[in-house]
């Protein structure tokens, strides 16, 4: 709703329906919350709306990838020239985790190329297990509940998989997070992946992760063989971002 009074400026009632996608009796009554709120305003004159000032306050708590990916970008594509698989840097958006940059166009060793924006449910990927485990106390608390507010097949299961520590405990006892098979990629179940945390200024800002064809390379071998690798990556990242927290992390 604010989305489309914002591209509209000054828009009337229908064109905020039409534009959000929402009932004209349910617009009515978001529009009345967001009046009340000081996020909107009825022109004076016309039946029109518009935003207020106080939509900017909205912004204050963003806090802008842009840092992450072109710190990143230089070392996952020498990740990626150095063991031929694809990498992927992810940050957390809501109950899922979004590609923000990646090396797939990189190597003939992917079934897909991700580009930023791509999204996976946050349990049901190693990158937003990583991140979970990392995050802290509030931030992760927050997350789960909000899982528990939806109810679809990826979210119940997180739910389940999170209803006690042991996982979580476990990522972050060994450092990194694997995800075999993933049911979300463009190529169902295709591809495994081995994930570890990314920090700026000593708090988790996203995970970095190496993805290979599940049917080419075991788990066990993909630890041994990359794993070093790729959280020595992530620690030079990491530095580079301003983090001083220990690499590996230590559970």
């Amino acid at each position: 709703m604010l989305q489309a009074v914002n591209r509209g400026g000054a828009v009337t009632m229908m064109q905020i329906c039409r534009s959000a996608g929402i009932p004209y009796p349910t617009a009515c009554r978001i529009v009345q919350t967001l009046i009340d709120e000081g996020m909107i305003e009825r022109e004076p004159v016309r039946k029109r709306y518009r935003p207020t000032a106080l939509v900017r306050t909205l912004s204050y708590g963003y806090q802008d990838e842009g840092d992450l990916v072109a710190v990143a970008r230089p070392h996952i594509v020498a990740l990626t020239r150095a063991l031929a698989w694809p990498v992927s840097v992810a940050t957390r958006v809501g109950p899922a985790m979004m590609v923000r940059d990646s090396t797939h166009q990189l190597t003939s060793l992917t079934l897909h190329n991700y580009v930023p924006g791509f999204t996976l449910p946050i349990i049901e990927c190693s990158t937003g297990k990583a991140y979970l485990a990392f995050c802290d106390e509030e931030e992760r608390r927050g997350v789960l509940q909000g899982l528990r507010q939806l109810d679809g097949p990826a979210e119940r299961l997180a739910v389940l998989l999170t209803s006690n520590e042991k996982m979580l405990s476990d990522i972050r006892q060994r450092g990194y997070a694997t995800q075999a098979r993933n049911a979300y990629t463009a190529t169902p179940g295709k591809t495994s992946s081995i994930a570890v945390p990314l920090f700026q200024k000593d708090r988790v800002t996203g995970s970095l992760a190496l993805i290979f064809f599940a049917s080419a390379v075991s788990m066990a071998e993909a630890e041994g063989r990359f794993l070093a690798a790729l959280q020595a990556t992530a620690a030079t990242i990491s530095r580079e971002l301003g983090s001083g927290a220990q690499y590996p992390p230590a559970g």
